[in-house]
């Protein structure tokens, strides 16, 4: 589908330009509220000054949603099979913009209050809520796709905090009797590399959510609904990639202070070792097509780390407080659109 076609279909279903809007928003807000988890460690470590880490941010994040969307789609795949609004394609648009809505007010609510909340989980959370009351039920629901968010959830806060905790150990040993000054100067440049690639990650992960929803939206309009053989344009993964950069480049300085600084207070190394394993996280995650958090990812990774050396170097109220906040992403965010489709279908009717 070239750029054109889906211009012309805008044209014939002011709808789909109305979701394409608000699944560029919500990018942007993503890349706002996600940004700081990639480079939060760069910054309370003092290796990068904040505006050269977000830019830095920003062209990775743009990168990593073009490039890994050319490598592999299984994440977009996932995204755009995970509900389905049944086959009256005009009510499935408003059921998905209800849904995306959704995500957006949950999204600035966790900006608001500096609380590292997930768009990711709350994207999902939203259609899923839409998928419901559009079809009175859960037969709208992909299971098979969904086991994988519920997967990729447990397995991201467990890898995220082994890979920490282990690569700071391994780190710590490895580097024992080596000058402190002399090791800093090499971990504040490998924080920059390991920063990067989380940022690069981010994009991956995050961007192909975004760009499966975009999938789903056309897939109304082109095909009946039916995006299983759907091909994924080029131009859309640009765009995609451009808005998710712009983002990013907004940033968000009150989520850095909670992540960064706040929760556990680490040194070059241990910034270093927070984005190697949030990183590697992702990568594993994306690889299997699992939609995980980077959010989540990150945030145990820097736990992980820090309780490598001292549990009480860990804020573990910090802690609690992420944690509650996460798990009520699903409910919350879930009723949020069930409620605003069950609206906006009865005034569509």
């Amino acid at each position: 589908m070239t750029i054109i076609d889906y211009f012309q279909n805008v044209i014939q279903n002011p709808l789909l330009f109305v979701i394409s809007v608000l699944v560029l928003g919500l990018m942007v807000v993503n890349g706002m509220t996600d940004a700081p988890n990639a480079i939060a460690t760069c910054i309370s470590t003092r290796t990068i000054k904040p505006r050269s880490a977000i830019l830095m941010a920003a062209v990775f994040d743009a990168l990593g949603v073009l490039i890994m969307s050319l490598i592999s789609s299984n994440v977009i795949s996932t995204m755009a099979n995970l509900v389905d609004y049944g086959e009256n394609n005009k009510l499935a648009l408003v059921a998905l913009s209800a849904g995306i809505i959704g995500a957006i007010l949950w999204a600035i609510i966790a900006t608001k209050f500096g609380i590292p909340s997930s768009e990711s989980h709350a994207l999902i959370a939203g259609i899923t809520g839409a998928a419901i009351a559009i079809n009175h039920g859960f037969s709208g629901v992909n299971a098979d796709e969904w086991q994988k968010v519920i997967y990729g959830l447990f397995l991201s806060l467990l890898i995220g905090f082994g890979l920490g905790f282990i690569i700071a150990k391994v780190v710590r040993a490895t580097c024992k009797s080596v000058n402190r000054l002399k090791a800093n100067k090499v971990f504040k440049k490998g924080q920059i590399f390991s920063g990067a690639f989380m940022a690069f990650m981010h994009g991956a992960q995050d961007g192909q959510k975004f760009i499966g929803i975009f999938l789903l939206a056309i897939s109304f309009c082109i095909v009946g609904g039916d995006q299983g053989d759907m091909a994924i344009p080029l131009w859309l993964i640009i765009l995609c990639s451009i808005t998710m950069g712009i983002g990013v480049s907004i940033g968000g300085y009150k989520i850095i202070k909670t992540v960064g600084i706040k929760m556990v207070k680490i040194e070059p190394y241990e910034g270093m070792c927070a984005d190697l394993a949030g990183a590697s996280c992702l990568l594993l995650s994306s690889a299997f097509g699992l939609p995980v958090s980077t959010t989540h990812t990150k945030t145990t990774a820097i736990m992980g780390v820090g309780a490598s050396k001292r549990l009480s170097n860990v804020n573990w109220k910090i802690v609690k407080n992420l944690v509650v906040s996460w798990f009520l992403v699903f409910p919350g965010c879930g009723l949020i659109g069930f409620l605003l489709t069950s609206i906006l279908l009865k005034l569509a009717v």
